[in-house]
């Protein structure tokens, strides 16, 4: 559906949760897509590792932030962290957008672990 996040952004929400449960699956199959998305190789690195390292818009980092939080702390979430997000340029529906990606990868890599589902492949190589 619509949404007020570009599908990099998505990528980005992905590897940062992933990177932070350390899922091989989408850290591999994530990363790829960030670097294809983005046409810079070493964001996409940068992301897997330290997404802090790279040079990202205000706007990523208010996301990326969030979506850390969320993924680490969910029961701190406070309205000051929504605020951070709209101050930022996100709307309310954005900020749906942005918990429901990160949830939906938090419960994906817990998946993956589950089941030891590997990357294929291809995606080592992908957009480098």
């Amino acid at each position: 559906g619509e949404s007020g996040l570009t599908k990099l952004e998505r990528e980005m929400i992905a590897v940062a949760v992933s990177s932070i449960n350390h899922c091989y699956y989408c850290l591999t199959a994530h990363g790829a897509a960030v670097r294809q998305l983005s046409g810079d190789p070493p964001l996409g690195e940068m992301m897997v590792m330290n997404f802090r390292a790279a040079d990202l818009s205000p706007r990523q980092v208010a996301m990326l932030e969030f979506t850390v939080k969320l993924t680490q702390e969910p029961a701190k979430i406070v309205e000051a962290d929504r605020a951070a997000l709209r101050q930022a340029g996100f709307t309310d529906r954005d900020i749906w957008d942005i918990a429901s990606t990160a949830a939906f990868f938090n419960m994906s890599n817990r998946v993956a672990a589950a089941i030891d589902m590997r990357p294929n492949d291809e995606y080592h190589a992908m957009a480098r």
